[in-house]
C-alpha cells in the first residue's frame, strides 16, 4: 500500500490529518520578508496574520523548486515505498512543473517505484474534502487503483462557491481584470466563484451586496446539495466569522440534517482571495461547472 500524501493547501486541519495517519506537504508563503510554511494551523497565528495583512503587511506565496519535492520523496523511495499524493488544483499553480521534474528524476533513478498523483481540481476544503474521504477508504486497504476511481468520481461531486470582499485580491491574481476589480468594489458587487473542470476560477454569477451574497451561498447547498448527513458542509471564511457564522446557520435551517463545519481560510490561499472572502464547500450532484439561475435569485 502506498503512502498516501496531500499537502497544506488542503487545509484540512493539522490533527484531522496526523488521525488520518497521512503525511503533507507545507506551502510557503513570506510576510514581510520572512518566509514561512503552512502547518495546517498546528501553530498558525490566524489573528497576528490577518491583523498583519490588513494593516498593510505584503504577504507573497511561492511555488516549491524540484530539489524540495526531491528532498521530501526520496526517502520514501529509498526504503522501497510506493507513493499517492492527491494535489490542490494544478491548475492554480506553477509548482506542479517542479513536481513534474523532481518526480521524472526519482523514476529514473528508482524505476520500480510508483509515484500517483491525483489532481484534485480544487483548492481549500474542496480538496481537503476529497483527501479525507480517499484518505477513509485508504485505511482500509484499499489499491491504488481503488483510490484513483474513488477520487476520479468522488471530484466530480464536489461543489465549492466563494465570493471576495475585496476585488483587487483576484485582480492581483490575473483572475480578474482591474476594470472590473475597482468598479466591482466600489459598487458592491460580488462576483460568486467556482472551480471548473480544468481546475480553473470560473464566474458563476454576481451579486450586490454582502447580505444577498451569503444567502445565495446558503441557497447553494440548500437545493444543491446530495448526502448531507453523510459528508460535511464546510464554511469558510478569511477573517470574517460573524458572517461565517451566519450562513452556517441558514444552512442548517434549510438542512437541519447536514453537518455544517466552521474553518478559517490559512495565509496561504487568504492571500490570494484576500481578507473577507467567504466560501462554501459540500456534495452535490454533480461539479457547478455551468448552472443557470434565475435572474431574480442574485437580487433576493
Amino acid at each position: 500500500m502506498s503512502v498516501l500524501f496531500c499537502d497544506s493547501n488542503c487545509e484540512l486541519w493539522f490533527d484531522e490529518v496526523e488521525r488520518l495517519g497521512l503525511k503533507f506537504i507545507s506551502m510557503p508563503y513570506t510576510l514581510e520578508d520572512t518566509e514561512y510554511f503552512y502547518d495546517l494551523g498546528k501553530n498558525t497565528d490566524f489573528d497576528l496574520w490577518y491583523k498583519s495583512v490588513r494593516n498593510g503587511a505584503k504577504c507573497i506565496t511561492s511555488a516549491l523548486n524540484p530539489e524540495m519535492y526531491d528532498e521530501i520523496f526520496r526517502p520514501y523511495f529509498e526504503k522501497g515505498e510506493d507513493i499517492f499524493y492527491i494535489t490542490f488544483s494544478h491548475a492554480l499553480s506553477g509548482t506542479f512543473q517542479s513536481l513534474d521534474a523532481a518526480v521524472k528524476k526519482l523514476k529514473e533513478e528508482f524505476p520500480d517505484r510508483k509515484f500517483t498523483v491525483f489532481n484534485t481540481k480544487e483548492i481549500s476544503l474542496g480538496a481537503g474534502l476529497q483527501v479525507k474521504y480517499a484518505a477513509e477508504l485508504w485505511r482500509t486497504g484499499a489499491s491504488d487503483g481503488e483510490l484513483f476511481k474513488f477520487l476520479n468520481e468522488f471530484t466530480n461531486r464536489v461543489a465549492t462557491y466563494f465570493a471576495c470582499d475585496d476585488l483587487m485580491y483576484l485582480h492581483k491574481g490575473g483572475r480578474l481584470s482591474l476594470t472590473s476589480g475597482i468598479f466591482g468594489t466600489i459598487l458592491g458587487i460580488k462576483p460568486v466563484l467556482t472551480f471548473n473542470e480544468e481546475g480553473g476560477l470560473s464566474v458563476v454569477y454576481k451579486v450586490r451586496g454582502r447580505k444577498r451574497t451569503i444567502r445565495n451561498l446558503a441557497r447553494r447547498v440548500v437545493e444543491d446539495g446530495v448526502e448531507l448527513d453523510k459528508y460535511e458542509v464546510y464554511v469558510v471564511d478569511a477573517d470574517c466569522g460573524e458572517d461565517g457564522d451566519l450562513l452556517a446557520r441558514l444552512i442548517k435551517e434549510g438542512r437541519p440534517e447536514a453537518e455544517v463545519k466552521r474553518q478559517i481560510v490559512g495565509p496561504v490561499i487568504a492571500s490570494h482571495c484576500g481578507p473577507g472572502t467567504l466560501g462554501v464547500i459540500f456534495v452535490a450532484k454533480e461539479r457547478p461547472i455551468k448552472l443557470s439561475v434565475p435572474e431574480q435569485e442574485f437580487n433576493s
